[in-house]
């Protein structure tokens, strides 16, 4: 890392880390980091690290978010559920690859500032929502995607329901801090894992269906 680190440092650290989808690497391009993290920390911003953004919770890692937005396997028509907004970096990428998103988000104040960052990018087609995001948006599913980003040792019941038959799900799989970030198809019995995307570390996912709030 340099004091003068780039947009096209983070672009070659998503390279280096794997990433081949060139709809994820463009959207990685597009999309200003800086104007998704707190101001003390914009020098940061272009660094491929997390960054704290209050209560604590930390945004995640750039190029594990493109990891995780890769596995959807987005084609641009889908509807996609976040489960996290943090500060809309991550919830800007999905919107740039799909065509409507609703993001869920824990701490009003998050929401709030994340909906002012996508609406300064001029993006409209996401639904940033205030709530429980372990029993997700049941009145808006089915959902074509859905990406959570906090872990949970298992999947939430309400998250599988509301997911369409063939739909992928990426959630990190664990007890937080230590987990496997997974990749899951619907099929008509529930959830298949289809693969490990990564080992990583993620804060829990509190709620009804997740870890005591």
């Amino acid at each position: 890392m340099t004091a003068d680190s780039s947009p096209d440092d983070l672009l070659r650290a998503v390279r280096a880390a794997g990433i081949r989808d060139e709809r994820v690497i463009e959207a990685v391009r597009v999309t200003p980091r800086a104007d998704f993290v707190p101001a003390d920390h914009a020098a940061a911003a272009y660094f491929d690290m997390p960054i704290g953004i209050g209560h604590g919770q930390v945004t995640t890692q750039p190029s594990l978010s493109a990891r995780m937005i890769e596995g959807l396997g987005l084609e641009g028509d889908e509807y996609v559920m976040e489960i996290g907004t943090g500060f809309g970096f991550q919830t800007a990428l999905l919107a740039r690859l799909a065509a409507d998103v609703v993001s869920i988000e824990r701490w009003p104040d998050l929401a709030r500032q994340a909906r002012q960052n996508l609406a300064r990018q001029g993006i409209n087609n996401v639904d940033v929502l205030v709530g429980d995001g372990s029993g997700g948006v049941p009145d808006r599913a089915p959902y074509d995607a859905i990406v959570v980003s906090a872990a949970f040792p298992e999947v939430p019941a309400p998250l599988v329901e509301q997911l369409r038959l063939d739909g992928r799900l990426v959630q990190p799989i664990g007890p937080g801090g230590q987990e496997n970030v997974v990749l899951f198809q619907r099929v008509a019995t529930g959830l298949d894992p289809q693969r490990v995307l990564t080992p990583a570390s993620f804060v829990r996912l509190h709620g009804r269906y997740g870890f005591p709030a």
